[in-house]
């Protein structure tokens, strides 16, 4: 496996200060980005009924240098079309108050290629790193692209996840009529964060 997960700590903690203190204290390289209004959907077909909800409270941060990559998502924050629906989800399947963010720490594969040509358009690239859903921990591909658009990055990504692979029980009554696989996308437009080194807590 690839050496990076002393990287992804320091990572961690960059974003995990982001969270708590809202903007950076003092400026970092031009090869960071970073949201904290990031959208994420997910989306499971269903005979009973489709399972959709959106969320536009992703914290996100990345270094094109280093080709590091971390988003948090406040799971409390997804929005389905009905209430009901939502407060399943909260409380019965996700059990939002116990674990309240689903977040990803990953690293791009072939980071120094995809800097090189990030400049001439939109990149087809793979981060892999750990995902954490549910107090659950895994290893993770997660494929997308990049694109530098008005002096923002911008970022897609789709993957699938397995609720079972995250100790997420489905009742016996509907496991039969659920999908056992959600997709799961991911948009964000990231601000380049203004020159200098950031303080970490």
């Amino acid at each position: 496996m690839r050496n990076f997960l002393p990287r992804l700590g320091q990572l961690g903690c960059l974003l995990a200060g982001l969270l708590a203190f809202g903007v950076p204290s003092a400026a970092q390289a031009q090869s960071k980005y970073l949201t904290r209004a990031g959208h994420i959907s997910f989306f499971s077909a269903s005979i009973m009924e489709d399972i959709e909800a959106r969320n536009d409270k992703v914290s996100a941060i990345f270094d094109l240098t280093t080709g590091q990559v971390a988003f948090s998502v406040p799971i409390h924050d997804f929005q389905f079309k009905r209430t009901l629906m939502q407060e399943h989800f909260n409380e019965n399947y996700m059990e939002s108050e116990k674990f309240p963010k689903a977040t990803f720490t990953g690293q791009l594969l072939n980071a120094a290629q995809v800097l090189k040509q990030l400049p001439s358009g939109t990149q087809t690239v793979e981060a892999e790193g750990n995902l954490v859903v549910h107090g659950v921990t895994r290893k993770a591909l997660v494929s997308g692209t990049l694109q530098i658009r008005d002096g923002q990055l911008v970022v897609f990504a789709y993957f699938n996840i397995a609720p079972a692979d995250y100790s997420i029980d489905i009742p016996l009554l509907v496991r039969e009529h659920i999908a056992k696989s959600v997709s799961v996308r991911v948009n964000l437009t990231c601000d380049a964060v203004t020159p200098a080194l950031v303080q970490q807590p």
